[in-house]
């Protein structure tokens, strides 16, 4: 009897388990990168000042939420949708579709920054530094995100894309309406250009049959 009430507690346990782990989020995050550590690399160590991958392993990360890097000009932010660019710890060769660079609008040293990023599509996203010739980023400053749907993307980031462009239709294609004057009053129509113009011809030959 004991052992089926322990079976039954454990069968429980994990039902209760899976629902609170699939019970999705009420609100939006702010995740600082990193914790207290921040986004910094120790150039006396020549290593990163965590390990930002067993820091993202720790977190849940949705649409919507943002990413706080806690850090200064002396390392650069890079988010990239592109495995290879990540791989490359360099975004020379990334597409302007894929890559994202976040400086803070600072270009002096040792400048502190604090770089908030959104959550604004599902799936892998990567994050890295290329400062120092991409050392940085070889060297543990770089991580891997996968972002849940969760509560989906707020107002203030759910923009539509625009529309397609469409080339405009140059002037040779353009169809031009056939101009059309007036006649005269004893007809009350119009008539276009082209029959005015033979029936000026006709009257002029007339004329001139008339003093020839």
């Amino acid at each position: 009897m004991a052992a089926e009430t322990a079976a039954f507690t454990a069968v429980v346990a994990l039902l209760i388990t899976a629902v609170v782990s699939q019970t999705p989020p009420t609100i939006y995050t702010n995740h600082t990168v990193g914790g207290p550590a921040g986004w910094f690399f120790n150039a006396t160590n020549n290593i990163s000042t965590t390990n930002y991958s067993s820091w993202a392993a720790s977190q849940t990360f949705n649409l919507g939420d943002l990413l706080i890097f806690r850090t200064n000009s002396n390392q650069t932010v890079i988010q990239t949708y592109n495995l290879t660019t990540f791989k490359s710890c360099s975004f020379d060769d990334a597409s302007d579709n894929d890559t994202v660079q976040y400086n803070g609008g600072e270009s002096d040293f040792n400048k502190p920054l604090i770089i908030p990023v959104p959550l604004t599509i599902k799936g892998p996203n990567y994050f890295f530094s290329d400062a120092d010739d991409g050392v940085q980023c070889q060297r543990g400053m770089a991580f891997e995100i996968q972002v849940n749907t969760g509560l989906g993307l707020p107002p203030s980031l759910n923009q539509p894309p625009p529309p397609p462009y469409a080339t405009p239709p140059s002037p040779d294609s353009a169809q031009t309406p056939p101009l059309t004057i007036p006649q005269t009053k004893d007809n009350g129509g119009f008539k276009s250009v082209a029959n005015f113009r033979r029936d000026f011809l006709l009257m002029a030959v007339m004329a001139l049959l008339l003093l020839w």
